[in-house]
């Protein structure tokens, strides 16, 4: 199959990385990201317990910010590639807020499914019913930009960097569907093995497959990495909901929900949150295939020269 490259064209002086060394140096750096900066605050005592916001803040900056550093020097250094070429293009400022608030309503649309399924419960109030209004924000704030730093940059290794190799060399879907299950493994280790696990890892290579198929029709990464840092924050951060797992241990901004134990977890996603349930599976189908029916952009991609794809 003809391959194609998503985001700008590929000059002669560019280097394209073996599809099977691209996967292994992805999940390179996304390990030495976490053990490189994790492993010298654990050991001085910095942080003791990762899921309080200072460590979490520091883990988003730190680590997702490292990894983010090494693809992008990979790239720039090996590749002889600049970051247009992993989708940071043009109007950057405008995508990236449209991307956020279609996060935003789709995160949202979940959790007000949920609630209306009788799936979660008010365990506390947000911020601004909290006795101190701006310790309770500031977490909230750092956090914000935190998960734009994380967001960002696992949209840098996976549809920035992994997806636009694979479909240079492989063809388009082989690029979108190959990046949206490796970014499902990715989050295999995110609880213990379970029934919720299983359906989570779905749905994360679903939104993996959703925010790929989204990349693509915007020709851009800028859109995406809105959409991933908004969905991520507003899960919780906004409503104390776990992310892929996670726990966030700080005041919501909303309000602090828990999930109601006389609710199937197939709908409330039990330990590993909403992204876990049948609802966000629904929510992320039909935005699949709202994407697929509208096609590519007219503007989108640049279709490789014969003479090109044998490099």
């Amino acid at each position: 199959m003809a391959g194609i490259e998503l985001y700008a064209p590929r000059k002669p002086r560019h280097r394209r990385t073996w599809t099977a060394a691209a996967i292994v140096l992805a999940a390179v750096f996304m390990v030495a990201g976490q053990v490189i900066t994790l492993a010298p605050a654990m050991l001085s005592g910095m942080i003791t317990d990762t899921e309080t916001w200072p460590a979490l803040t520091y883990i988003l900056f730190a680590s997702f910010g490292l990894t983010a550093a090494m693809v992008i020097a990979w790239v720039v250094l090996f590749e002889r590639r600049g970051i247009r070429e992993i989708g940071f293009n043009a109007r950057a400022g405008g995508r990236f807020l449209r991307g956020y608030l279609i996060g935003l309503a789709f995160l949202a649309t979940v959790v007000g499914v949920i609630w209306a399924l009788g799936g979660y419960e008010i365990e506390a109030g947000g911020a601004f019913q909290s006795g101190a209004v701006g310790a309770a924000l500031l977490p909230i704030g750092l956090l914000l930009l935190g998960f734009i730093v994380q967001g960002s940059s696992e949209e840098i290794v996976f549809r920035g960097w992994l997806m636009q190799l694979i479909a240079s060399r492989h063809g388009l879907w082989a690029g979108i569907i190959g990046n949206a299950l490796l970014f499902g493994l990715a989050h295999g280790g995110n609880i213990a093995p379970s029934k919720e696990l299983f359906l989570g890892l779905a749905n994360v290579a679903l939104f993996g497959l959703f925010i790929s198929l989204y990349a693509v029709r915007e020709g851009s990464l800028w859109g995406v990495c809105g959409w991933h840092a908004a969905w991520n924050w507003l899960l919780g951060l906004g409503f104390g909901l776990e992310v892929s797992g996670e726990v966030v241990r700080t005041t919501p901004l909303i309000t602090d929900l828990t999930t109601n134990p006389a609710t199937p977890w197939w709908i409330t996603g039990a330990a590993f949150g909403p992204e876990a349930s049948v609802i966000t599976t629904g929510v992320l189908i039909i935005g699949c295939a709202v994407l697929i029916l509208r096609g590519r952009s007219q503007d989108h991609g640049v279709e490789v020269e014969a003479d090109a794809t044998q490099a």
